[in-house]
């Protein structure tokens, strides 16, 4: 892989991490379960997440 393309590969990578703990931080503010896919993205494991209960 030349040298832009991992520059873009990863550039790509940090827009979806940064886009799926923006989406997981907004559901959990609305009071609701974030998308398994925006957990996956951040390696949150979506059915660990779900037990978590209110403190």
């Amino acid at each position: 892989m030349s040298t832009p393309r991992k520059f873009f590969a990863t550039l790509g990578t940090i827009v979806d991490v940064f886009g799926s703990a923006a989406a997981a931080a907004s559901a959990v503010e609305g009071g609701r379960q974030p998308k398994a896919k925006h957990l996956r993205t951040l390696g949150i494991d979506a059915d660990a997440f779900r037990s978590i209960g209110k403190l």
